[in-house]
């Protein structure tokens, strides 16, 4: 038995959703607002937000400058921000990055005591939060899931090793799914986070833990992501498609957060912290490949087949490819790295980093290092699963 947490305490999703932000209550009202660049204040909802806040007497301040994949060391300054303000809500406007950033910069907020990435990395437990804040996420970017996850992947400054640490206690209060605020992200981000959205929801639909709660929200998840991806890619100011892939990244971020990923993310997050993929688009390359392996697994194999024929086609790793494509997504590693000598050095790093990730033990097949060192090979130069180099 495993029990399930669908989100914290509220989701809000549709047309003007940020307008509950004047519902938050606090007894000192003060809201410190996380941010990644300038793109939300350039289109007017940073504004929308700020007045929701102060019309509901919150005062505020800023930590801006959330990276891509974030440091330890920006969670280190966010947290001490934190410290010198005072917040009782803590409110991430961003991707998941600034998300992700922003639930860290919570736990050494609430216990300053910590010092160390390692203290809060598995096996260690998040210590309780909610003690000083609360927490409020209003996802920019459908991707990652992080508003109603548990899950960060915090990236070592020193090693620049990506931590995936995973706690309820991590779980954000509040979801504001507001579809407009995502409809200035630019194509190339709408493909990769949208491809992440759909690499959650079949890895979780095929995970060890999966259970019929979480098939439903990934299956739909995934459905969508195939049916209104392409026309939020061709046209960003398509609402109804950018509403459809917030709803999927959210639905898709509360299935795996209760049954887990896989090895598409054991190798993304190794390759991404080695060599700077960003991560939706690393999931998106590797996702046909660990397809075509996984499939050796009859369960997995059977799952596929089944999900590929809701959605049009006879061979999920192709379908995937074939998106990918349409996506202008290179096809393997190598067409985004191009550093094949230091690539090759690199494997056996790579393959022992994926075979620790925290994600591996759900994978329905659970390669060996040296399993993992020929599909990483495999998944840089576009050879076939099988295919020796």
């Amino acid at each position: 038995m495993r029990p399930m947490k669908l989100g914290g305490e509220y989701i809000i999703f549709g047309e003007n959703a940020l307008e509950y932000l004047t519902q938050l209550e606090g007894d000192k009202k003060r809201a410190l607002i996380v941010l990644g660049g300038s793109s939300v204040q350039k289109s007017g909802y940073l504004t929308k937000i700020e007045n929701y806040l102060t019309s509901a007497d919150f005062t505020i301040d800023y930590f801006t400058g959330v990276e891509p994949d974030p440091s330890f060391n920006t969670v280190q300054k966010g947290a001490q921000k934190m410290v010198e303000f005072g917040p009782d809500w803590i409110i991430a406007v961003g991707g998941g990055s600034v998300m992700d950033a922003a639930k860290a910069m919570w736990i050494y907020y609430e216990h300053p005591q910590l010092k160390t990435l390692e203290e809060i990395s598995p096996p260690n437990k998040i210590p309780a939060l909610r003690k000083k804040a609360k927490m409020a996420c209003i996802p920019t970017t459908s991707g990652t899931g992080s508003e109603v996850s548990r899950s960060v992947v915090i990236t070592d400054t020193e090693t620049h090793i990506k931590h995936g640490i995973g706690d309820m206690e991590m779980m954000p209060d509040i979801a504001i799914l507001e579809p407009g605020i995502t409809a200035s992200v630019p194509p190339k981000f709408t493909a990769a986070t949208g491809m992440d959205v759909l690499t959650h929801a079949l890895e979780a639909l095929v995970s060890k833990r999966a259970n019929i709660v979480a098939d439903t929200m990934a299956e739909r998840a995934a459905i969508d992501v195939f049916t209104y991806l392409p026309a939020a890619y061709k046209e960003g100011n398509d609402l109804v498609a950018r509403e459809k892939l917030l709803l999927a990244s959210c639905l898709a971020g509360m299935a795996f957060t209760n049954v887990s990923l896989g090895i598409v993310h054991s190798i993304a997050h190794a390759v991404g912290g080695k060599f700077g993929v960003p991560h939706g688009l690393a999931n998106a390359i590797i996702l046909p490949y660990v397809i075509e392996f996984n499939s050796q697994d009859e369960k997995a194999a059977e799952i596929y087949r089944q999900f590929a024929e809701k959605v049009g086609h006879e061979d999920l790793a192709q379908a995937v490819r074939d998106l990918n494509e349409m996506l202008e997504i290179p096809a393997h590693l190598k067409a985004e790295i191009e550093k094949d000598e230091e690539f090759e050095a690199a494997i056996p790093e790579l393959a022992e980093l994926a075979s620790k990730d925290g994600c591996t033990k759900t994978n329905p097949v659970i390669p060996d290092v040296d399993g993992f060192k020929e599909l990483i090979a495999t998944i840089y130069y576009g050879t076939k699963i099988g295919v020796q180099l």
